[in-house]
């Protein structure tokens, strides 16, 4: 893959999770489309990742595997001409949307994880 297609895909997957963001949104969106969709979304737009890029290789790989992933299996779940419709809305958008509702889950999920650890810890220094 160039330099040049691997930009285009990446253009192409930024436009698709916005207009996933508005297919969740759109009433004549089937509802186990819309679910997905709103995942995928959310998730995507979130400004942090279920596993953080810091981490070596699983950083990553959600960016390069999971959202895509996720992104080609919503699309499929929308009929085609909706999902035209919504990406030539999506391509309006200046501005890239954020989902703070998928942020404060991630977060929480962080938080009860190193609580969980915090926990293990205290039982094995006793």
């Amino acid at each position: 893959m160039t330099l040049a297609r691997a930009k285009q895909w990446a253009r192409h997957l930024k436009r698709d999770v916005v207009a996933l963001w508005i297919a969740a949104r759109d009433p004549r969106t089937p509802w186990h489309a819309k679910a997905l969709a709103a995942a995928v979304a959310a998730y995507a737009l979130s400004p942090i990742d279920l596993i953080p890029d810091f981490i070596p290789i699983l950083g990553y790989l959600d960016d390069l595997l999971i959202v895509p992933a996720g992104i080609a299996l919503a699309v499929r779940l929308i009929p085609s001409d909706l999902m035209a419709e919504f990406r030539r809305e999506a391509e309006q958008h200046a501005a890239r949307p954020r989902s703070v509702m998928a942020a404060s889950i991630i977060v929480f999920v962080w938080l009860l994880a190193l609580a969980a650890v915090a926990f293990w810890v205290l039982r094995q220094v006793r």
